[in-house]
């Protein structure tokens, strides 16, 4: 579904990331991680061509990004950005449709398909409920909900996510990733996810690619990445890294620095 082969990106003179390669098939959640500064955010912008690579091509569903119209590249991918800019006097709905926007030709406006699609993206996230209500009624859990149903009105065949659990309640985290993860088994979606909570990364994610420097650290499976080795190699942080209780995935364990006081 999507396919990075050599691609280098910055701003401006600065260099961010050097000869990424890496791919991502059709039902598969790569989780994106590193620490502040490692180019999670720049490589998302570089995907859905917010960015132009200064070296490499970008592949989506075969498909050269260099060569697509901004229309269809949004037909085929939808981004869930870290901090939607979601006016506050629009309804929820509103909102959620506009992710038809892409597939409605000039001077075109919304038939029935495309109000029934936005509801029914609506129904899976479970936003209906606050379907009237307008943004600045709303929580940050729910508007974070509502791009990622308006993401799947796109009717997307990749999805982005950047930082999607910033600024949640756990329990917002969990059913955020847990929409997620279903949309790519059910729907056969492939989701890029960038994510700075590394044990959310290890549960929910197929692959993780940790970056650093630059370039890729390490890729594979969350037992291959989520080590502390490299988690001492890429963030100078000690931690303790054991497998969960109940699925042994890798779970991380903060070790308090030396000036660091417990008591009783």
């Amino acid at each position: 579904m999507l396919k990075l082969e050599n691609i280098s990106l910055g701003y401006g003179k600065q260099t961010i990331l050097t000869d990424i390669n890496l791919s991502v098939e059709r039902g598969e959640m790569l989780g994106v991680i590193g620490p502040n500064g490692s180019g999670k955010s720049t490589l998302i912008r570089g995907i859905c061509r917010l960015l132009v690579p200064r070296n490499g091509r970008v592949f989506v569903d075969g498909k050269d990004v260099a060569g697509i119209s901004r229309s269809e590249l949004a037909r085929i991918v939808a981004v869930v950005p870290q901090t939607p800019n979601l006016p506050d006097t629009f309804t929820a709905f509103e909102i959620v449709l506009m992710g038809r926007t892409p597939h409605l030709g000039r001077f075109r406006f919304e038939g029935n398909r495309d109000f029934d699609i936005a509801w029914k993206a609506m129904e899976i996230t479970n936003t209906q409920s606050f379907a009237e209500r307008t943004m600045g009624q709303l929580s940050g859990g729910q508007k974070q909900l509502l791009t990622i149903a308006r993401a799947l009105a796109q009717e997307p065949k990749l999805i982005l996510l950047d930082e999607p659990t910033a600024h949640l309640d756990i329990n917002y985290q969990v059913e955020t990733l847990d929409f997620v993860k279903g949309l790519c088994f059910k729907q056969n979606i492939a989701a890029v996810a960038v994510l700075h909570d590394l044990n959310l990364a290890a549960q929910y994610c197929d692959r993780l690619v940790l970056l650093s420097g630059g370039k890729i650290h390490a890729e594979g499976s969350s037992q291959e990445v989520i080590t502390e080795q490299y988690i001492k190699e890429v963030y100078g942080a000690n931690v303790c890294v054991y497998p969960h209780p109940v699925n042994s995935l890798p779970t991380t364990v903060i070790l308090p620095g030396e000036g660091s006081q417990t008591g009783g």
